[in-house]
Formats: structure tokens, sequence, C-alpha cells
């Protein structure tokens, strides 16, 4: 859910929703009180110092639990002195500069980045009340997915599978927005996660048939095969696709086609990496002009920041957006 903050009556619209969405997932009334907290003092930060900006509510489930995150993504001044900002009695507008440390305290799991000059991305996670992990495994995952102004429904979508311990991303973009696109996004999603195919080249060949009867997608699939060090990527259509490693980024190909209709013979390309394996995956929703370089130490924040601050910079207004990252550990 995306939240526009531009002025004072947004800031209660966002602590219903956060809370609503809590209840929704069944946390106790501590828990929703620490989200209605989070949500409150987020949307107030962004308001104060950058005097418009959004807030994103998103269920999550990957391996550092599962529950409620709440990313809040501005293009104000930014902090000069983020360690410093996260004090009690540290602030820049005159106020008791409780907010982002709060906000620290409040999280299960807390992440920023932040430049000056460049705006603030903030996220923070509130864990559901067992604590259990959403997937096996080391594999976070941030997701922002936004639908088309002024539509319900999104021709965006994803999903994560974990089939004998190989992690995988699924990006898959509707062609064109609203209902039948997201018929379509559906479609690929369900075949993915029905597909016991380990081979990259077959899932795809799956999907390709299941979108035959909708108006057809882009589609990309991102495996992980740690034991060799490799991600096995398959793409067709216009979802871009990215491995970061070490620092370094590395464009993977995505075939020309819609699949369902008109499509290339399916090919896996092969990309190494050492150490930590970052994929990026997003739709033509967002511009791929964007460049790491230009973020420094952004690459080393959780997957959220970086899918927040991408589709901040990077989102085009006139369609579906989808930024997908995922974080396979050493």
């Amino acid at each position: 859910m995306l939240i526009a903050i531009s002025d004072q009556s947004q800031i209660a619209a966002a602590r219903r929703s956060a809370e609503a969405i809590a209840r929704e997932l069944g946390f106790d009334e501590l828990r929703v009180g620490r989200v209605a907290l989070i949500a409150t003092e987020m949307a107030s930060n962004v308001l104060k110092h950058a005097s418009h900006g959004h807030l994103m509510l998103t269920r999550f489930a990957d391996s550092t639990g599962r529950g409620l995150e709440v990313l809040a993504a501005d293009k104000g001044p930014g902090i000069r002195d983020v360690a410093r900002s996260l004090e009690d009695g540290y602030s820049t507008v005159g106020t008791p500069g409780t907010g982002l440390g709060a906000i620290r305290r409040q999280a299960d799991i807390f992440d920023i980045y932040s430049r000056p000059g460049a705006g603030t991305v903030v996220m923070a996670r509130i864990l559901a009340e067992d604590g259990t992990a959403g997937v096996a495994g080391d594999c976070e995952i941030g997701i922002v997915l936004l639908p088309y102004p002024g539509e319900l429904e999104c021709g965006d979508s994803w999903a994560f599978g974990l089939k004998s311990g190989v992690p995988s991303l699924f990006a898959v973009d509707g062609s064109g927005h609203g209902p039948h696109a997201a018929s379509a996004a559906r479609s690929a999603v369900e075949a993915f996660e029905k597909s016991d195919q380990m081979d990259s080249v077959q899932v795809m060949e799956t999907i390709h048939r299941a979108l035959a009867p909708t108006r057809g997608a882009a589609v990309a699939v991102a495996r992980v095969d740690r034991p060799a060090q490799l991600v096995r990527f398959s793409g067709i259509g216009n979802i871009a696709a990215a491995l970061v490693s070490e620092g370094v980024v590395k464009r993977m190909v995505s075939l020309n086609g819609t699949a369902g209709h008109v499509a290339p013979r399916v090919r896996e390309f092969t990309y190494p990496y050492s150490g930590a394996a970052t994929v990026i995956l997003h739709s033509d929703g967002v511009s791929a002009k964007w460049d790491l370089a230009s973020y420094p130490g952004l690459a080393a924040c959780r997957p959220s920041i970086i899918a927040g601050l991408i589709s901040r910079d990077f989102r085009r207004t006139n369609d579906d957006s989808l930024v997908a990252v995922l974080r396979v550990a050493a």
C-alpha cells in the first residue's frame, strides 16, 4: 500500500492503515501499538523535513521473519550525520529529536539511507508474534510494487521459490495495465509456483505456455546457484535485471518477446559472483538508468532500502511498477 504524505491529515491516515494491516496479520495490541508509533513518526518526519514523500506498507516473509514493513521515502534535504540523527535530543527543526531514535527502538529490523541533498529512505520491520522465518535459508527480499495511478489492481507481480535449497526470484509485467494485465501476472506467478522443474529454461517454457490464453507478459527468473557461485538468469521481454556482487553491478540479458505469444527460444545466461549475491529485477515501469555508483554505500544496505530508492528516483508514473531485490548471504 502506497500512502502519499504531503499534509497533516495523511499522517493519521498512515497510522490507521498500518494498524489495520497489523491486525490483519494477527499482531497483538502491543505490536499494533509499535506499528502505529513507527508509521506516525515516519510520516511526521517526511512532512517536517521534506514537506512531501511516501510511506509504503508491505507484508514480508523471508529469512528475517514475517510481518509488516514500513518504508518511507522522500527527496528532502537528506541527513548530514545519520548516526547523530538517531540519538535522542538531536533535531534540525526544533522538535524534541526523538523520531528516528524511537523508530529504531520500536522496530525489530531497521535500516536507513540518506545523503545531504539526496533525500532519505527509512525501513522498519515489525515481526509477527511467533517470530518464525517466512522462508528457509538465508535469503532477504525487498519489494516495492505499485499499480498504475488510479488502478486498483497491479499488472506487475513477483514470487520467490526455494526448491531444493536453490533461491529463485521471479518477476512478471503483464502487458498493459489494469485487470487484464493483473490476470496475466497471476497466471504467470501460479505457473512459477506450481512448476517442480529446477532448470530455469524449463520453468520459463512452462510459464510461456501458461500465458497463452492471456494478453501475455514480460517475465524473468533468476536462480542463485550457491555451490557453483553463479546466478542463472532467463528473461523474455523488458524485465531489467542486475547482479550486485562485492559492490560491482553486472546487468543481465533478457531476450526480446512477449511470453505467451511471440517469444524466442528461451536461453539461460550465467553470471559468476563471490561473497553475497544481490539480484535486482524490475519492470519497465521503472527506468533502467539507475547507477548504484551514484549512491555511495547503498549496495551494503538491506534489499528494501535498495528497492525503495530505485523506485523513488526512477519510477515512471504512467505504468505499473515493480522493484524486487533478493540478497543471498555469502
